[in-house]
C-alpha cells in the first residue's frame, strides 16, 4: 500500500514537472525576440523586386524596430502588406523553428508591355496592370496601337499563348493593336509583318506559322519577305 503511495506521488511530481517545464518553454518561447527576416523569392531570375525593399515593409509594418517579440507578431497583417505591393502577386510569412521571421516572395509575372502615348506598363499573366520596376526590365513583347483593347480577354490568352510557348516567347517581340480588333506582330530576327488578324484560332494559325518558319528558315528568300500573312487557318500567304 505504502509502495503503491509513494509511485503515485512521484508520477504526480514528474507530471508537474512536466507541465511546468512545458509552460516555462512555451512563455520562452512567446517572449523571443524576432530579428533579421529571412527573405526568398520564388521567381528570383526576375527581381522586380529586392530583398532589401521587402525587409524594409517588414519593418515598416513592426512600427520600425528591427527586432519584436515573438507574441507581439501579426502574420497576418505582416503578409496583407506585402501583397498590397504592387509587383508582389503573394507572399507568405511564417517564423521557422529556428526562431527567424521567413517571407516567402512571389513576384507578378509580366507577360507583354504596353505602351500608351508617355505612358508604360506591363499586362501580368492575370491580365492586370502592373506597374514598370527600377530594378528590372522584363523581356517581354512590345504592345502599341490601339491599347484600350489590351486587357481583352482573348487578347490576354494570345499573350499567354506567346509566354507559354519557347519558340514563340523567343521570336515574337512586338504587337500591333489595330482599330478593328486585329493583331500585327514582329519577329526578334526578320523585318516581316506577322499579320495575325483578329485574336480566334489561336493555337491553328501559330502551328501554321512554326511549320512555315521552319521550312522558310532554310530558304534564303525568308529575308525578303515583308509579310507573312496567317488570317487563313487554311494556308499561309507570303508577301514580298
Amino acid at each position: 500500500m505504502r509502495k503503491n503511495w509513494l509511485q503515485n506521488i512521484q508520477l504526480l511530481v514528474i507530471f508537474g514537472l512536466v507541465i511546468f517545464l512545458y509552460s516555462f518553454t512555451a512563455k520562452k518561447n512567446e517572449l523571443r525576440k524576432i530579428s533579421k527576416p529571412e527573405i526568398e523569392f520564388v521567381n528570383a531570375e526576375s527581381p522586380f523586386v529586392t530583398h532589401e525593399m521587402v525587409n524594409n515593409l517588414l519593418i515598416e509594418n513592426l512600427g520600425g524596430a528591427t527586432s519584436i517579440k515573438k507574441e507581439n507578431l501579426d502574420l497576418k497583417k505582416l503578409e496583407q502588406t506585402l501583397n498590397q505591393h504592387s509587383l508582389i502577386e503573394k507572399s507568405e510569412v511564417y517564423v521557422g523553428i529556428d526562431g527567424r521571421l521567413k517571407t516567402l516572395v512571389t513576384q507578378k509575372t509580366p507577360i507583354a508591355r504596353v505602351f500608351n502615348n508617355n505612358t508604360s506598363f506591363y499586362i501580368d499573366y492575370k491580365g492586370d496592370a502592373m506597374p514598370l520596376s527600377n530594378n528590372f526590365s522584363a523581356r517581354v513583347p512590345l504592345v502599341y496601337g490601339k491599347v484600350e483593347t489590351v486587357k481583352d480577354k482573348q487578347f490576354v490568352a494570345l499573350l499567354k499563348m506567346i509566354y507559354s510557348d519557347d519558340f514563340l516567347r523567343k521570336n515574337i517581340i512586338g504587337m500591333k493593336l489595330l482599330e478593328d480588333g486585329s493583331v500585327v506582330m514582329k519577329n526578334r530576327n526578320y523585318s516581316y509583318d506577322i499579320v495575325f488578324g483578329r485574336t480566334i484560332h489561336m493555337e491553328r494559325k501559330f502551328n501554321n506559322y512554326k511549320a512555315f518558319f521552319q521550312k522558310a528558315v532554310q530558304d534564303t528568300l525568308i529575308n525578303s519577305y515583308k509579310a507573312i500573312n496567317l488570317k487563313f487557318t487554311t494556308q499561309v500567304i507570303c508577301t514580298k
